[in-house]
């Protein structure tokens, strides 16, 4: 029996890369693109111009503008979600490991002005096309389960309240962080100070961790291991 050569299976593994990489410039621009004129304005032709490619090759690889649309939405949250665990608080420090998530959070949104900005589009369109996703909820269950993480461990050492629910600790953290990088624009202008500077940056951190902490500490009790409620 003559064996077949492997020259064809590396040719296919050469294609995949290949079609991949396309997938992954089209996702680039198309991040970049929605992130500037927003959904509507976000055409295809923008998107392939961007990424050097052709209108047929994102039907193609995402079906339509609002599967790409998608695709995009989900990538930011995939990368947040990476970036997220790799700053990897320990719950067993249920204090330092608040703080490191609102110190993720704050200066996430702040390196990430797309992230922010293609959220703020997707607002206006109340959430439509994110709904339609099947990987959002498996990320926001990733970043509420770390916290459900540390406040169970904050209980258990007697440090924080155990009538908390993690997302609403979760919510508290990332509006504080979100709002202020969102809004920092018009906030700077209304209050007639910048928002934008390092120290507004740690001044609003130091204020959120102080909040947030006063929030989720135990109410000292008579009964060792007893929270109060």
């Amino acid at each position: 029996m003559v064996q077949k050569k492997t020259p064809a299976v590396r040719g296919t593994g050469v294609r995949e890369a290949a079609a991949q990489a396309t997938r992954d410039s089209i996702l680039k621009a198309a991040t970049k693109v929605f992130a500037r004129y927003g959904y509507d304005g976000g055409s295809i032709e923008k998107i392939s111009s961007t990424a050097k490619t052709h209108d047929r090759m994102i039907y193609y690889y995402f079906g339509s503008k609002e599967g790409l649309f998608i695709a995009v939405l989900e990538g930011i949250y995939h990368r947040m979600d990476e970036a997220e665990a790799t700053c990897a608080p320990d719950p067993q420090r249920p204090e330092e490991a608040l703080r490191t998530v609102i110190r993720f959070k704050i200066a996430y949104y702040r390196r990430h002005p797309e992230f922010v900005t293609l959220l703020n589009t997707e607002n206006l369109h109340k959430g439509k096309h994110v709904a339609k996703s099947e990987k959002a909820t498996e990320y926001s269950s990733h970043a509420v389960d770390l916290i459900r993480d540390i406040l169970e461990a904050g209980a258990a050492q007697g440090l924080f309240r155990d009538d908390l629910r993690p997302r609403d600790v979760y919510l508290l953290i990332v509006s504080a962080a979100y709002f202020f990088t969102s809004n920092r624009h018009t906030l700077s202008a209304f209050l007639g100070e910048s928002l934008e500077s390092d120290g507004a940056v740690d001044d609003w951190e130091r204020f959120v961790t102080d909040s947030v902490l006063r929030v989720v500490r135990a109410e000292k009790s008579d009964k060792p291991g007893k929270v109060s409620v």
